[in-house]
């Protein structure tokens, strides 16, 4: 269930801890079209509320087509100003897309800068990154390394100790049996 998703190690996340305490908590998402048009975001709102009625908002910061560096530059305006508790992030599928020339170098800085930033404001914020779905087609032509800027992601969680929720086996899976 939703707790199960939102633990580190078997421990769970400060998210459910203060929500099974009953402390209101304020959940940013912040990412790509992934995000701002998906459908997790309302499933998680959704979720929240049927298992802690009235104690969890959820703010959708995500932007269709920006990748991290417009992440870094809006982060105060759509994220820190929330005052989040906890925030959701990714950008990995649009930083692999070759017209935003963002290396995985660069798309690392962005997010530590993010992460760093995040903790600044609120050294108790819980951040949990995202690997989300497989680009397929196309926009896979468009993105050769998103399995490097997946790793980049997978790899900033665990030396941060983070939490990483990762889609993208599962969609794999989907693409390959569907």
């Amino acid at each position: 269930m939703l707790s199960g998703a939102l633990c580190h190690a078997g421990e769970k996340s400060t998210l459910v801890v203060n929500l099974e305490a009953g402390r209101p908590q304020t959940v940013v998402t912040y990412g790509t079209s992934l995000t701002s048009g998906g459908a997790w975001v309302s499933q998680l709102q959704a979720a929240l509320a049927s298992r802690y009625p009235g104690k969890a908002q959820v703010i959708n910061s995500g932007q269709g087509a920006m990748w991290s560096t417009w992440g870094v530059e809006n982060l105060d305006e759509r994220v820190i100003a929330k005052k989040p508790d906890t925030v959701f992030i990714e950008f990995a599928v649009n930083d692999a897309y070759l017209a935003y020339a963002t290396s995985v170098e660069k798309a690392r800085s962005n997010l530590e800068t993010m992460i760093d930033r995040i903790l600044a404001a609120n050294p108790e914020c819980d951040i949990v990154l995202m690997v989300m779905n497989p680009p397929i087609g196309i926009h896979l032509e468009h993105r050769p390394r998103i399995l490097d800027y997946n790793q980049m992601y997978r790899n900033v969680a665990e030396e941060r100790q983070l939490l990483l929720i990762d889609h993208y086996a599962a969609w794999e899976r989907i693409l390959k049996d569907d």
